[in-house]
């Protein structure tokens, strides 16, 4: 099975040095260029089309947003990369901003997990196979935030429909939420089911735009559901 391949971009040379040996010591997975600020990573991806970027949020030459910025970017210039950003920032707000054009190969993890392999390639994974991961941390954020709104829809989940919202919010699969919580897959989809009608979304959304559709619903903002296909 061929490697997917990588671009590591990170200003800080500890950081990078230090995500780089982490991501030496998963199998299937190969660096072909690290970089330190947004016009190296556009370049290194223009020359090496790899498969995966991994890159922080905040680089030169503005330390503001820029590993987001690049993820917008390469919807339009490579539109099958996948870019995984990582961040100190809790913040749902670059979450959202990052999953504005769609959830589909794109993820979401805190620096404070990167030293955490298997939560690190999953996450890789998640987006070189087109799928998505968001970290946890910023999903519970999101669900205490909606949680103590008035009138908010999340009233109606039971808490099983809340702990399988905030999986699925990860980018989890059904086999996934399953493992974690002790259930059986088909107990997954019966509860997916239930949450999407109570949330009143299209329970048919597929399992990359359903994530994008559970981050905008939790973080109070409209959006348009389409595209459905099976949960």
């Amino acid at each position: 099975m061929a490697k997917l391949s990588l671009v590591i971009a990170e200003d800080n040379l500890l950081v990078r040095e230090g995500v780089l040996r982490l991501v030496a010591e998963i199998d299937g997975l190969r660096v072909c260029a690290t970089c330190s600020d947004y016009d190296e990573l556009v370049a290194a991806v223009d020359q090496h089309e790899p498969d995966v970027v991994v890159t922080d949020i905040r680089m030169p030459p503005h330390h503001r947003d820029e590993g987001i910025q690049a993820a917008t970017r390469f919807r339009t210039t490579h539109p099958e990369l996948g870019v995984l950003v990582l961040s100190q920032f809790l913040d749902p707000a670059y979450v959202l901003h990052l999953l504005e054009g769609g959830s589909r190969g794109r993820g979401y993890l805190l620096k404070d997990r990167v030293d955490e392999i298997d939560r690190l390639a999953h996450a890789i994974r998640a987006v070189g196979s087109g799928g998505s991961y968001v970290d946890d941390d910023v999903v519970e954020v999101l669900v205490r935030s909606r949680t103590r709104s008035v009138d908010s829809p999340l009233e109606l989940l039971s808490p099983r429909e809340q702990d399988v919202l905030a999986e699925m919010a990860t980018g989890s699969t059904n086999s996934r939420i399953a493992g974690v919580l002790g259930v059986s897959e088909h107990a997954v989809e019966k509860h997916a089911s239930a949450i999407f009608a109570k949330l009143g979304l299209n329970e048919d959304v597929d399992s990359n735009r359903r994530v994008k559709a559970v981050l905008m619903f939790l973080a109070g903002r409209d959006a348009v559901w389409s595209a459905p296909d099976s949960v």
